[in-house]
Protein backbone atom coordinates (compact mmCIF):
# COMPACT_ATOMS: atom_id res chain seq x y z
CA UNK A 1 0.00 0.00 0.00
CA UNK A 2 1.42 3.59 -0.32
CA UNK A 3 1.98 5.81 2.23
CA UNK A 4 -0.03 8.56 1.24
CA UNK A 5 -3.34 5.52 0.90
CA UNK A 6 -2.02 4.49 4.64
CA UNK A 7 -1.57 7.99 5.82
CA UNK A 8 -5.34 8.80 4.47
CA UNK A 9 -7.09 6.00 6.28
CA UNK A 10 -4.81 6.18 9.75
CA UNK A 11 -6.31 10.62 9.44
CA UNK A 12 -9.28 8.68 9.29
CA UNK A 13 -9.12 6.48 11.80
CA UNK A 14 -8.01 9.40 13.90
CA UNK A 15 -11.02 11.45 13.01
CA UNK A 16 -13.04 9.22 13.87
CA UNK A 17 -11.35 8.41 17.34
CA UNK A 18 -11.10 12.07 18.14
CA UNK A 19 -15.19 12.71 17.63
CA UNK A 20 -15.50 9.89 19.75
CA UNK A 21 -13.18 10.95 22.42
CA UNK A 22 -15.20 14.17 22.32
CA UNK A 23 -18.70 12.43 22.70
CA UNK A 24 -17.49 10.71 25.83
CA UNK A 25 -16.05 14.26 26.99
CA UNK A 26 -12.29 13.21 27.21
CA UNK A 27 -11.20 16.72 26.34
CA UNK A 28 -7.66 15.91 26.86
CA UNK A 29 -7.23 12.99 24.88
CA UNK A 30 -9.36 14.46 22.09
CA UNK A 31 -7.34 17.57 21.90
CA UNK A 32 -3.82 15.31 21.72
CA UNK A 33 -5.60 13.11 18.87
CA UNK A 34 -7.01 16.32 16.78
CA UNK A 35 -3.40 18.17 17.55
CA UNK A 36 -2.13 14.51 15.85
CA UNK A 37 -4.41 14.36 13.09
CA UNK A 38 -3.88 18.12 11.60
CA UNK A 39 -0.30 17.23 11.86
CA UNK A 40 -0.45 14.00 9.32
CA UNK A 41 -3.02 15.96 7.35
CA UNK A 42 -0.48 18.82 6.57
CA UNK A 43 2.31 15.47 5.68
CA UNK A 44 -0.11 14.35 3.49
CA UNK A 45 -0.57 17.43 1.70
CA UNK A 46 2.81 17.29 0.96
CA UNK A 47 3.26 13.70 0.14
CA UNK A 48 0.07 13.64 -1.96
CA UNK A 49 -0.91 17.10 -3.69
CA UNK A 50 1.68 18.21 -6.71
CA UNK A 51 0.35 21.40 -7.13
CA UNK A 52 1.16 22.85 -3.78
CA UNK A 53 0.21 26.68 -2.66
CA UNK A 54 2.29 28.33 -0.43
CA UNK A 55 -0.48 30.12 1.57
CA UNK A 56 -2.95 26.84 1.88
CA UNK A 57 0.79 25.01 2.99
CA UNK A 58 1.08 28.00 5.55
CA UNK A 59 -2.71 27.95 6.48
CA UNK A 60 -1.88 23.79 7.10
CA UNK A 61 1.23 24.97 9.24
CA UNK A 62 0.02 27.80 11.30
CA UNK A 63 -3.28 26.00 12.15
CA UNK A 64 -1.35 22.97 12.88
CA UNK A 65 1.33 25.26 15.43
CA UNK A 66 -1.73 26.44 17.16
CA UNK A 67 -3.47 22.95 17.47
CA UNK A 68 -0.14 21.71 19.18
CA UNK A 69 0.02 24.62 21.85
CA UNK A 70 -3.92 24.31 22.44
CA UNK A 71 -2.86 20.64 23.53
CA UNK A 72 -0.07 21.85 25.24
CA UNK A 73 -1.76 24.06 27.55
CA UNK A 74 -3.74 20.80 28.87
CA UNK A 75 -1.02 18.90 29.67
CA UNK A 76 1.58 21.57 31.19
CA UNK A 77 1.05 24.40 33.05
CA UNK A 78 1.98 27.17 31.43
CA UNK A 79 0.10 29.81 33.18
CA UNK A 80 3.11 32.17 33.83
CA UNK A 81 0.56 35.03 34.68
CA UNK A 82 -2.53 34.28 36.56
CA UNK A 83 -4.18 37.85 35.29
CA UNK A 84 -3.10 37.55 31.95
CA UNK A 85 -3.96 34.14 29.75
CA UNK A 86 -0.81 34.83 27.09
CA UNK A 87 -1.67 31.31 25.56
CA UNK A 88 -5.40 32.67 24.64
CA UNK A 89 -3.87 35.39 22.89
CA UNK A 90 -1.21 33.27 21.36
CA UNK A 91 -3.64 30.43 19.95
CA UNK A 92 -6.16 32.61 18.60
CA UNK A 93 -4.17 34.75 17.19
CA UNK A 94 -2.15 31.84 15.55
CA UNK A 95 -5.91 30.83 14.19
CA UNK A 96 -6.70 34.60 12.88
CA UNK A 97 -3.23 34.27 11.15
CA UNK A 98 -4.02 30.60 9.05
CA UNK A 99 -7.36 32.06 8.41
CA UNK A 100 -5.64 35.22 7.05
CA UNK A 101 -3.27 33.20 4.62
CA UNK A 102 -6.36 31.07 3.53
CA UNK A 103 -7.95 34.60 2.70
CA UNK A 104 -4.99 35.56 0.26
CA UNK A 105 -5.15 31.61 -1.18
CA UNK A 106 -8.44 32.33 -2.27
CA UNK A 107 -7.89 36.47 -2.95
CA UNK A 108 -5.26 35.86 -4.93
CA UNK A 109 -7.28 33.45 -7.22
CA UNK A 110 -10.12 35.78 -7.97
CA UNK A 111 -9.91 38.34 -10.95
CA UNK A 112 -11.51 41.49 -8.23
CA UNK A 113 -12.38 43.74 -11.13
CA UNK A 114 -14.15 41.37 -13.19
CA UNK A 115 -16.08 40.63 -9.83
CA UNK A 116 -16.68 44.16 -8.35
CA UNK A 117 -18.03 45.39 -12.22
CA UNK A 118 -20.29 42.13 -12.35
CA UNK A 119 -21.12 41.24 -8.61
CA UNK A 120 -21.53 44.79 -6.88
CA UNK A 121 -25.01 43.94 -5.71
CA UNK A 122 -23.90 40.47 -3.81
CA UNK A 123 -20.58 42.24 -2.48
CA UNK A 124 -22.55 44.95 -1.11
CA UNK A 125 -25.22 42.57 0.43
CA UNK A 126 -22.26 40.14 1.67
CA UNK A 127 -20.70 43.22 3.60
CA UNK A 128 -23.90 44.29 5.64
CA UNK A 129 -24.57 40.61 6.62
CA UNK A 130 -20.77 40.17 7.38
CA UNK A 131 -20.85 43.23 9.54
CA UNK A 132 -24.33 42.30 11.05
CA UNK A 133 -23.05 38.93 12.06
CA UNK A 134 -19.83 39.85 13.30
CA UNK A 135 -21.10 41.69 15.68
CA UNK A 136 -24.27 40.18 17.43
CA UNK A 137 -21.85 36.87 17.26
CA UNK A 138 -19.20 39.05 19.19
CA UNK A 139 -21.85 40.33 21.78
CA UNK A 140 -22.62 37.19 23.10
CA UNK A 141 -19.16 37.41 24.74
CA UNK A 142 -18.86 40.48 26.00
CA UNK A 143 -19.82 40.15 29.00
CA UNK A 144 -17.43 37.38 29.40
CA UNK A 145 -14.56 38.18 28.47
CA UNK A 146 -11.91 41.23 29.14
CA UNK A 147 -11.66 44.36 26.87
CA UNK A 148 -8.58 43.26 24.75
CA UNK A 149 -10.17 39.33 25.08
CA UNK A 150 -13.45 40.75 23.68
CA UNK A 151 -11.93 42.61 20.62
CA UNK A 152 -9.75 40.16 19.82
CA UNK A 153 -13.12 37.73 19.29
CA UNK A 154 -14.45 40.54 17.15
CA UNK A 155 -11.33 40.58 15.13
CA UNK A 156 -11.29 36.71 15.14
CA UNK A 157 -15.05 36.57 13.76
CA UNK A 158 -14.36 39.61 11.54
CA UNK A 159 -11.92 37.10 9.90
CA UNK A 160 -13.95 33.87 9.54
CA UNK A 161 -16.69 35.63 8.24
CA UNK A 162 -14.37 37.61 5.58
CA UNK A 163 -13.05 33.97 4.95
CA UNK A 164 -16.26 32.44 4.24
CA UNK A 165 -17.23 35.82 1.82
CA UNK A 166 -14.49 35.61 0.10
CA UNK A 167 -15.31 31.65 -0.68
CA UNK A 168 -18.47 32.56 -1.86
CA UNK A 169 -17.30 35.35 -4.56
CA UNK A 170 -14.89 32.81 -5.24
CA UNK A 171 -17.55 30.11 -6.02
CA UNK A 172 -19.93 32.69 -7.90
CA UNK A 173 -16.51 33.76 -9.91
CA UNK A 174 -15.50 30.14 -10.57
CA UNK A 175 -18.12 28.27 -10.46
CA UNK A 176 -16.51 24.74 -10.58
CA UNK A 177 -15.78 21.58 -8.16
CA UNK A 178 -12.73 22.92 -6.59
CA UNK A 179 -14.56 26.47 -5.22
CA UNK A 180 -17.82 24.93 -4.22
CA UNK A 181 -15.36 21.96 -2.23
CA UNK A 182 -13.80 25.21 -1.04
CA UNK A 183 -16.70 26.89 -0.39
CA UNK A 184 -18.43 24.00 1.81
CA UNK A 185 -15.08 23.77 4.25
CA UNK A 186 -15.36 27.67 4.56
CA UNK A 187 -18.56 26.93 5.53
CA UNK A 188 -18.21 24.14 8.01
CA UNK A 189 -15.51 26.15 9.81
CA UNK A 190 -17.88 29.66 10.09
CA UNK A 191 -20.37 26.98 11.60
CA UNK A 192 -17.79 25.19 13.73
CA UNK A 193 -16.56 28.38 15.63
CA UNK A 194 -20.32 29.75 15.96
CA UNK A 195 -20.98 26.67 17.57
CA UNK A 196 -17.68 26.35 19.87
CA UNK A 197 -18.95 30.12 20.96
CA UNK A 198 -22.03 29.02 22.23
CA UNK A 199 -20.27 26.04 23.48
CA UNK A 200 -17.90 28.47 25.81
CA UNK A 201 -19.66 31.29 26.71
CA UNK A 202 -23.70 30.19 26.00
CA UNK A 203 -24.58 26.95 27.28
CA UNK A 204 -21.88 24.64 28.08
CA UNK A 205 -23.59 21.39 26.73
CA UNK A 206 -20.92 18.21 25.52
CA UNK A 207 -23.21 17.83 22.10
CA UNK A 208 -22.64 21.47 20.68
CA UNK A 209 -18.81 20.25 21.45
CA UNK A 210 -19.29 17.47 19.42
CA UNK A 211 -21.12 19.54 16.59
CA UNK A 212 -18.74 21.76 16.44
CA UNK A 213 -15.65 18.74 15.90
CA UNK A 214 -17.82 17.49 13.53
CA UNK A 215 -17.93 20.60 10.99
CA UNK A 216 -14.69 20.75 11.83
CA UNK A 217 -13.53 17.59 10.46
CA UNK A 218 -15.29 18.49 7.43
CA UNK A 219 -13.93 21.38 6.69
CA UNK A 220 -10.64 20.27 6.96
CA UNK A 221 -12.06 16.77 4.26
CA UNK A 222 -12.86 19.43 1.85
CA UNK A 223 -10.05 21.62 2.06
CA UNK A 224 -7.58 18.53 1.89
CA UNK A 225 -10.32 17.48 -1.29
CA UNK A 226 -10.41 21.03 -2.88
CA UNK A 227 -6.62 20.86 -2.66
CA UNK A 228 -5.89 18.02 -4.96
CA UNK A 229 -8.22 19.75 -8.00
CA UNK A 230 -7.46 22.37 -10.22
CA UNK A 231 -9.78 25.37 -10.76
CA UNK A 232 -11.23 25.00 -14.72
CA UNK A 233 -10.27 27.67 -17.14
CA UNK A 234 -11.73 31.00 -16.71
CA UNK A 235 -13.31 33.24 -19.50
CA UNK A 236 -13.66 36.71 -18.87
CA UNK A 237 -16.79 38.02 -20.63
CA UNK A 238 -16.26 41.50 -19.17
CA UNK A 239 -12.86 41.68 -21.24
CA UNK A 240 -14.19 39.86 -23.89
CA UNK A 241 -17.13 42.68 -24.35
CA UNK A 242 -14.09 45.20 -23.74
CA UNK A 243 -12.40 43.92 -26.76
CA UNK A 244 -15.58 44.02 -29.03
CA UNK A 245 -16.27 47.56 -27.82
CA UNK A 246 -12.97 48.85 -28.90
Amino acid sequence: MQIYKFLGAFILALSLFFLGLQFKGLEIEAAGVRALAVVLLTGLYLIKVKEKHLFFLLFLVTFTISEILNYMTWIVNLDFNPEIDYFYFIGNGLYILSYIFLIIRIFMSIDMKYVLAKLPIQITLLVILGLFFVYYVSDTTRAELSYYEYYLELFYNAVVMLLMGIALINYMYRDDKKSMNLLIGTICIMFSEVIQLAYFYIADMNLLNVLCSIFLVFAFLFFYLQSKLSHRKQVNFLAQQQDVNV
